[in-house]
């Protein structure tokens, strides 16, 4: 609409300018038919035609010049005042809009003369003068005007009609589409089949079809890794009850066997009661474990090259296999941190390089697996190493390291090792990285940082919070 008003001003101006010229032309044409006019320059029609004349044009007088002689045409007995001369072969456009918005707002009563040269030419030599009111200009120019409206409503109408039938398919069904599939995703987050399936345009549209049905199912499995989590964790409970049973029973078996003196029971029987001791420790931390919670390490000084011992005592390496353990931490080297909590660090992470080297069936293979630890220096930070010469990891364990169910090492493992120690490990303020350096094997290194001597006499730092429950 707004840009036919900006077109109605000089249309209107462009009618009012030919209605004026067909007036002309009509009194012209009048007065060429006549052959023979009159010397003394009197009305050379007769009174009938004079009116005829003057009701065709709705005129009050008609003349005609040609050839420099002026002739009277037609005219009224009474003829009103002249308000406005109008010249239609010397007005230009703007004089002529502005004459069209004249006409339209105060074109009234007014009577108006207008003159011109016949043919639209300016060196014509018959020029027509038509006299007459200007109301019957003014009408038909608000008829035009209002015709002009309709048309052009009805043009954006249409125009309206097509831009919102374009808007409801590209737009607003796309959205109502997107809409409804979050809310029916929202009542079954973990069905995969109500994930939205993307149309594949290449807008906007397209694109957050795409990132929704992207979040969608990495919402639709991260519900279903938890809703497995808690399904374990319930029977991890229920076992882990009747396992505490089972140990503390066994753990009064053990104690009745340090009254036997067969040397071979008492020299086992030490590494007995501490991996009794460590179970028992495991199972009450399970309940705290599954609210997401890790005990705050309890810090003290202690030698790492034993609890490596301890660690390597326990690992599963078979009867006359070929697997070397090599402890390469010096037998002065002392660090803060609690030993229980980081015995099962560096268990879990030898565990999993025995493993590694079990399933690596190639007998002129090297099978090492070695820690060894120093201090950085600047900072005092700790950095322990633990390296295999195994295969190394593949690249989907690579890709979700540390995370439970998802980082595993091998087929068929949960990867909860690797969980389980890097939150230890960043509950004593540190981090776990797989080195990228090693050009064969897997090496982990934990780098953990200096602690005050204050540590060393029983007190525990400040420990960072735990890190949530999906990691183990």
């Amino acid at each position: 609409m707004l840009a036919e008003v900006l077109i109605f001003v000089p249309s209107v101006a462009r009618f009012r300018a030919e209605w004026l010229r067909q007036k002309l032309e009509t009194a012209a044409l009048a007065g060429l038919t006549i052959e023979q006019p009159r010397a003394d320059g009197e009305a050379v029609l007769g009174p009938h035609q004079q009116e005829v004349l003057l009701a065709t044009l709705q005129a009050d007088l008609v003349a005609m010049t040609s050839g420099g002689v002026t002739r009277l045409l037609a005219r009224k007995e009474t003829i009103p005042t002249l308000d406005r001369q109008i010249d239609v072969g010397k007005a230009g456009w703007m004089q002529l809009a502005g004459g069209a918005l004249d006409t339209l707002l105060f074109g009234g009563e007014r009577t108006i003369r207008v003159l011109g040269p016949v043919g639209g030419r300016e060196d014509a030599d018959v020029v027509s003068e038509v006299v007459m009111p200007e109301r019957k200009l003014r009408n038909a120019m608000l008829a035009y005007a209002r015709n002009i409206f309709l048309l052009s409503l009805a043009v954006a109408v249409f125009a309206a009609l097509l831009v919102y039938a374009a808007i409801n398919l590209l737009l607003v069904r796309p959205i109502q589409a997107m809409t409804r599939s979050m809310i029916r995703f929202g009542s079954a987050p973990t069905d995969m089949a109500r994930i939205i399936k993307p149309g594949g345009r290449p807008d906007e549209i397209g694109a957050a079809e795409l990132e929704l049905a992207g979040m969608q199912s990495t919402l639709a499995a991260t519900l279903r890794e938890q809703r497995h989590l808690a399904d374990l964790g319930l029977a991890v409970s229920k076992i882990n009850h009747d396992l505490r049973n089972i140990l503390a029973s066994a753990q009064m078996v053990s104690d009745r066997l340090s009254d036997v003196q067969e040397p071979r029971v008492q020299r086992a029987l030490p590494m007995l009661l501490r991996s009794l001791d460590r179970a028992l420790i495991y199972t009450e931390s399970v309940m705290s474990y599954g609210k997401a919670v890790e005990n705050a390490p309890v810090r003290r000084r202690i030698r790492l090259r034993r609890l490596v011992d301890d660690v390597f005592e326990l690992a599963p390496v078979p009867a006359g296999s070929d697997i070397e353990l090599r402890n390469d931490v010096a037998e002065a080297f002392e660090i803060d941190v609690d030993a229980d909590q980081f015995f099962r660090v560096l268990n879990n992470l030898v565990r999993n390089a025995v493993q590694a080297l079990e399933d690596d069936g190639e007998d002129l293979i090297v099978r090492r697996v070695a820690i060894s630890a120093a201090r950085q220096t600047g900072d005092g930070a700790v950095l322990i190493r633990v390296e295999d010469t195994g295969p190394g990891l593949p690249p989907r364990a690579r890709e979700n390291l540390f995370r439970a169910f998802r980082g595993s090492t091998r087929s068929g493992g949960t990867g909860l090792g690797l969980a389980i120690a890097a939150e230890i490990v960043e509950g004593h303020g540190g981090d776990i990285r797989l080195s990228e350096a090693a050009r064969a094997g897997t090496v982990f290194e934990i780098r953990l940082p200096s602690v005050p001597e204050a540590s060393a006499n029983g007190s525990s730092p400040a420990s960072p919070p735990a890190a949530p429950n999906g990691s183990g």
